[in-house]
């Protein structure tokens, strides 16, 4: 029995959108990024005190507004992995169920560390009160909060994508989309090793360049995917 007949029309739009606003707020965290890199300098981690100098001198609204993409795609990943669950063939169900409940542990983990971005450091630094704030910034990449984020992009969304990629199959989109997730569960699986051993060129390629591109094609990908079966459902 095919996808189209399955897959009923809630499912397949609620995929559709899922997608496509991911797909907008993968390209709102690129501009943001775009911005802030051209912009201002960038800042290695050294201590607080010279953080705290770095954005009282380099204020600008670019990071908070890619770090709030990051939270919208997080909760848009998880409808968009239960919408693969209903796409997904019987046999294929235990593969979605895993997925999602990797999927879920990236969207939570992730999505609370952005947040704590947003919200505490964010008001903590405008008001001075930085006590502590070492092991909770973004921008110490020795922080228990952005180990926590790294194991969220490295192993939870790289098992994710790893067990969604046997589900498509068939057409062309089908076949890209499988690419995609297997390569992004690559990359992912990857940036384990560039974070453990400090290997800054590797987390260059596998989570910039690598994750984020193969974001892009599985997010545009789910889009006309959930909109043909949609259109096939209605």
């Amino acid at each position: 029995m095919s996808h189209e007949v399955r897959m009923n029309r809630l499912s397949a739009q609620i995929g559709f959108w899922s997608a496509a606003l991911s797909v907008l707020t993968l390209v709102v965290y690129t501009v943001c990024f775009g911005f802030l890199v051209t912009m201002n300098p960038l800042f290695m981690w050294t201590n607080l005190a010279d953080y705290v100098a770095y954005v009282d001198q380099y204020r600008s609204p670019w990071p908070d507004m890619a770090r709030f993409a990051i939270v919208i795609l997080a909760a848009l990943w998880v409808v968009m992995l239960n919408a693969v669950h209903d796409y997904a063939r019987d046999e294929h169900k235990i593969l979605a169920r895993i997925s999602l409940a990797f999927g879920l542990a990236f969207a939570v983990l992730t999505g609370a560390f952005y947040f704590v971005q947003i919200s505490a450091v964010r008001l903590s630094l405008l008001k001075g009160d930085v006590a502590g704030l070492e092991q909770i910034v973004q921008a110490n990449p020795y922080s228990a909060l952005a180990a926590m984020n790294m194991l969220a992009w490295s192993l939870f969304l790289g098992l994710a994508s790893l067990f969604a990629a046997p589900i498509f199959s068939g057409g062309r989109v089908e076949r890209v989309l499988r690419i995609a997730f297997v390569l992004n569960g690559i990359f992912c699986l990857l940036s384990i090793v560039g974070y453990l051993f400090e290997i800054v060129v590797l987390l260059f390629i596998t989570v910039n360049l690598g994750t984020g591109s193969a974001l892009l094609v599985i997010t545009i990908g789910l889009s006309l995917l959930f909109r043909k079966l949609g259109w096939a459902a209605g």
